[in-house]
Formats: structure tokens, C-alpha cells, sequence
């Protein structure tokens, strides 16, 4: 039984979305939750009459602009107007994002277990290309591995970046200092675990996202995330060694050796690589270890999807897509400095949310 309802603050960071930030706010405002909650726009770079329409439905806007726009400043200034113990659960949503209809209900009791920081399981909203349903098995494969599996074991669920909640005062500290990062979300990872806060992960509470269609986008938005890869494995390289052996956090460790881990993609172009060439020279291991290696690779990300995407020709369909996604991925490491110079937003559209394929 839920003994309190906690005030919740539903904050959606829009840079430059004026057509989808209408429908998601207003699919948040009309949630089902027994207590409190108000729904925050950070408008970054929205037209005036977006925000004069925002304000009129009862979202609450809040107008930020910065020389050089950043998802992690957007919430930092965002907080920094809001005044303090005005609510308990500050929960973040991307400009795309649909809550399920139990989002903020199940994350009050995570709340209520002792919890400071909760992921939702996010999902795939739209599968209506090849390209995003690639996307989105990439998306279930994390939640499988990273969210799920560690959460099972014990240890903290990764965040993703969206469909999570944090105390309010706990999120506001960790904002600060935030910087120009381009992947706010693994910083917020990094300095929980390094507060060995525990990250909770509910894996049967859905948050609905928006997939990438084409390739383009794909490009832009694997530009940004190996950039931050790339990012903190510097910053952090080193502190996770003085993390495991000072301090004995594992889970501040974990997170450095996943910053090492080559993206899946470009893995199996790797491997795929290698084994066609060991049959050319001589030297190195047999064609036999670099196949076993690609099949054991290929079977553990086949585990690791749910079972509902095998019901869909589209998976098939994805497969041919790998070599071009593949492409995609090695035309993103040429492009790692311009993630330093410019706010790599992924564009949307307005979608409704599909749960035949999502449930």
C-alpha cells in the first residue's frame, strides 16, 4: 500500500521541437496520478507562439538559451528556477517521450522502498522502418544487459538518458558543474555510483520513445554518443582503478570498463572483418576463432531481444540494414569533433504511440 503520494515535477527538456513538444506535454499533463505533479517545458529555442500555446494548456514553461545549448545546463538553469521543496521526484522525458500509464504511480513506490534515483524501461514507440526497428532492438538489447541484467544481480541499473526520476535535491546537486558534455546522462551515472547511490530499475514500467528513421539521423545521434564514450573514458579512466582499490566500488569500475567496450556495430564489423581476412594471411588465429567469436557474439545479442520482435518480418528485414548501419557507424568517428562544437539534437516527429508492439 502506498502510504504517501509524492509531488512530482515532470521535466521536458525542447530544443527547438515546436510540433512534438505540443503533443507529448500534453500527453503528460493528462496523466493518471493520484498526487501532485506539474508538467515543465525547458524551452530552448522555441518560437513564441509554442510557448504562448504551452502556457495556455497549463504546462509551466521555463526559458533558457545558451551560446552553446547542452541537454544537461537546460535542466541545470531549469532547476535553479524552481523553487526548492516545492516538490519530492524531479522525472525527465525527452521532447518525444509518452509516459505509461503507470510511470509516476510505480516510481512513487520505488521512492517509498528507499530509492533516491529510478529508470524506467524505456521503449520503442514507432517500429515503422527498418532502421528504427534496428534501433529499437538496439535500445532492448541495453535494457537487457545494462538495466535489467544488473539490476538482477544486485547492482545499479545504467540510465538512459530519459524516462528516470530523482529526488529533487538530489538531481539538483548532481547538476552541478554539469558542463557542456554531450552525454549528460552516463555523467549523472558516473557521479551516482560514485556516491554509491543505488539506481533502480523497473523493468514492467514503460516509457515511450520515439526511433530513429533513417540514416542520417542514425549517423548524428552515434556521432554524439561515441563522442561521450570517448569523453569519459578520459575523464574517467584512471578514478575508476583508484574507485575499485581505495574505495572497493565495483559499480564505479563497471562503468569504466563499459566505456571501453567497442559499440556493438562496429564489434561485429570488427570480427567480421578479421575472419575474412584470416582466410588472406597467415598469421594470427584460424578462421575457426574468429567465427566462433562472431557467433557467440550474434547469439548473445539474439538472447538478449525480447520475444516479441521475433514475431515481426522487420527483424529480418533489419538484419540486411547492418552492413549499411555499420557504414553509418565508421562515417561517426570521422565526425567526433563536430559533437564538440555543435548540439547534436535528434530531430522528431509527431507519432502516436503503437502498444501492439510495446506491451
Amino acid at each position: 500500500m502506498v502510504k504517501k503520494s509524492r509531488r512530482f515535477c515532470i521535466l521536458i527538456p525542447a530544443y527547438r521541437e515546436n510540433e512534438v513538444v505540443i503533443e507529448t506535454s500534453q500527453a503528460a499533463l493528462n496523466h493518471n496520478y493520484a498526487g501532485e505533479f506539474d508538467v515543465f517545458v525547458i524551452a530552448d529555442g522555441l518560437q513564441p507562439e509554442t510557448i504562448v500555446k504551452l502556457k495556455s494548456t497549463g504546462v509551466k514553461v521555463i526559458e533558457v538559451a545558451f551560446e552553446k545549448s547542452t541537454k544537461g545546463k537546460a535542466l541545470s538553469a531549469a532547476l535553479d528556477q524552481i523553487p526548492d521543496k516545492t516538490y519530492d521526484i524531479a522525472a525527465i522525458l525527452d521532447v518525444d517521450n509518452i509516459m505509461g500509464s503507470d510511470f509516476m504511480q510505480e516510481v512513487n513506490k520505488a521512492f517509498g522502498a528507499g530509492y533516491r534515483v529510478v529508470q524506467a524501461h524505456r521503449t520503442a514507440k514507432n517500429m515503422d522502418s527498418s532502421f528504427a526497428f534496428l534501433d529499437a532492438c538496439n535500445e532492448e538489447i541495453n535494457n537487457h544487459i545494462y538495466r535489467k541484467g544488473h539490476y538482477a544481480i544486485g547492482m545499479s541499473s545504467a540510465l538512459i538518458g530519459s524516462g528516470m526520476a530523482f529526488g529533487f535535491t538530489y538531481l539538483k546537486e548532481l547538476l552541478i558543474g554539469i558542463g557542456e558534455t554531450v552525454g549528460e546522462d552516463k555523467e549523472l551515472d558516473f557521479r551516482i555510483v560514485k556516491d554509491q547511490e543505488k539506481i533502480c530499475y523497473l523493468d514492467k514500467v514503460f516509457v515511450y520513445d520515439e526511433k530513429i528513421e533513417n540514416a542520417k539521423v542514425f549517423t548524428q545521434q552515434r556521432t554524439r554518443w561515441i563522442a561521450a564514450q570517448v569523453e569519459f573514458l578520459k575523464k574517467y579512466a584512471a578514478e575508476g582503478v583508484i574507485q575499485l582499490i581505495r574505495h572497493g566500488n565495483f559499480e564505479f569500475f563497471n562503468k569504466v570498463v563499459q566505456a571501453f567496450l567497442v559499440p556493438r556495430v562496429l564489434l561485429i564489423g570488427i570480427l567480421g572483418v578479421f575472419f575474412l581476412s584470416s582466410f588472406i594471411l597467415p598469421v594470427g588465429p584460424s578462421p575457426l576463432f574468429w567465427a566462433v567469436q562472431l557467433f557467440m557474439l550474434s547469439a548473445a545479442l539474439f538472447i538478449a531481444l525480447p520475444a516479441r520482435f521475433y514475431k515481426s518480418k522487420r527483424l529480418w528485414q533489419a538484419m540486411f540494414q547492418l552492413p549499411y548501419a555499420l557504414f553509418c557507424m565508421v562515417k561517426a568517428l570521422f565526425q567526433l569533433k563536430k559533437a564538440k562544437t555543435s548540439f547534436l539534437s535528434t530531430p522528431h516527429k509527431v507519432k502516436a504511440v503503437s502498444t501492439e508492439v510495446n506491451i
